[in-house]
């Protein structure tokens, strides 16, 4: 089990002050920000024009450098998640944030869910009203080495209208939505699930490609800030695998019926990423 603490995690953070971790980048008019650095790496906005429904697909770079990571939407032990924020009062709004298919990092007791390459998260956003449209946010993520920095930059982009073609923007994000887990079908994905009583472990059978014979990476995401990764027991049977996950401690009074958690499955160079209900 993970508990995502509220803290970075790692006895050297670097605890530098707000206005040295923090820039802000101003753009006239584009659709790609200007990079924004910082000792561990750099990240930008990138944006197309709403279409006529105001829905605008959008994605924010982050680039660490070689040996730093950045983190997953649940990041392992007490790294720091993605974080990004639209301005109070803009007529633009955040749908969602997806997120590519991250790598399991081991470092003695220390546990991460990351990215230790180029990443690009693909968001949603919708834009209210027919006018000229301006996207005002903040974008914060934690990039770590030996020490873990706050990264925070502030993007604001006007967007042109829809009708003017933007072929690097549109490659980017086409790029980063080929980059996202797969939805299940019949041959990947949970067939059954199940938790104990006590809550302790959770169930799961799964259909899984081709004729491997390791167990896939599973991850499942629970309450805000909970992610459990321990598998007991896993049996593989060509495409069928079935196995226990460790949940451990969850919230003081947490009751699961009725909640929604999520799964990724990473089997070798295939990931699956699906909701859970438990009724």
């Amino acid at each position: 089990m993970i508990i995502i603490s509220s803290v970075p995690r790692r006895l050297l953070i670097a605890l530098i002050s707000v206005g040295a971790a923090f820039a802000a980048h101003r753009s006239a008019h584009a659709e790609m920000s200007a990079w924004t650095e910082n000792e561990g790496g750099r990240m930008r906005l990138v944006a197309l024009a709403p279409d006529a429904a105001g829905k605008i697909r959008a994605a924010l770079q982050i680039e660490p450098k070689p040996g730093w990571i950045t983190y997953w939407k649940e990041p392992g032990n007490s790294g720091i998640p993605p974080q990004f924020t639209i301005a109070p009062g803009s007529a633009v709004t955040l749908d969602a944030i997806a997120y590519p298919v991250p790598k399991h990092f081991f470092n003695g007791a220390i546990e991460d869910i990351a990215y230790d390459a180029p990443v690009t998260l693909p968001l949603s956003l919708n834009a209210a009203g027919k006018g000229p449209v301006e996207i005002d946010a903040t974008a914060f993520i934690g990039i770590c080495k030996d020490i873990c920095i706050p990264f925070q930059a502030n993007f604001q982009l006007k967007l042109s209208p829809a009708l003017q073609s933007r072929p690097q923007e549109e490659a980017i994000l086409a790029a980063a939505d080929a980059t996202l887990p797969k939805p299940p079908t019949a041959e990947f994905g949970v067939t059954a699930h199940a938790i104990s009583p006590d809550q302790k472990t959770l169930s799961l059978a799964l259909a899984l490609p081709g004729e491997g014979k390791s167990a896939p990476d599973i991850i499942v995401t629970g309450p805000s800030g909970y992610a459990f990764t321990k598998q007991i027991g896993g049996k593989r049977d060509g495409g069928a695998f079935k196995v226990d996950v460790a949940i451990g401690k969850l919230p003081k009074g947490y009751d699961i019926s009725g909640k929604r958690w999520d799964v990724l499955v990473i089997d070798g160079g295939k990931a699956m990423e699906t909701t859970l209900a438990f009724d």
